[in-house]
């Protein structure tokens, strides 16, 4: 059971280091996007606001990888996953791996809520 505890975790921090590095690597093609969507990413790329998001991905996916920090890098990768499904579901109008991305979260974050229950309990 421990083991299928950290799968969520795990699956995150691949996912979030795949995708990071490949922003800056280019080693998995990427169709290009048209309309809202496209307007969107184009000025999310253009201004280096992805470019700073990208690198977040990546140290976010470390800290998930290392037990003493995964706690920490669920909370902070969260809004990250949510920020991706509402761009799929609102802008590109196509829900994708974002539900996927807050279902693994959510389920990460429950697996470890021994260790959030000091910050709301008074």
């Amino acid at each position: 059971m421990k083991i299928a505890k950290q799968i969520p975790a795990y699956f995150l921090a691949l996912v979030y280091l795949i995708f990071g590095a490949n922003y800056f690597l280019h080693f998995i093609p990427m169709p290009p996007m048209s309309g809202n969507a496209g307007n969107f990413v184009g000025l999310l790329y253009s201004t280096g606001f992805l470019a700073i998001v990208k690198v977040l991905e990546i140290v976010l996916a470390i800290l998930l990888i290392v037990p003493a920090t995964r706690a920490l890098g669920q909370l902070l990768i969260a809004p990250i996953s949510v920020n991706i499904l509402l761009f799929e579901l609102v802008i590109a109008q196509q829900p994708g791996i974002g539900i996927v991305l807050v279902i693994a979260n959510i389920i990460a974050i429950v697996f470890s809520k021994n260790k959030y229950l000091p910050i709301v309990q008074s």
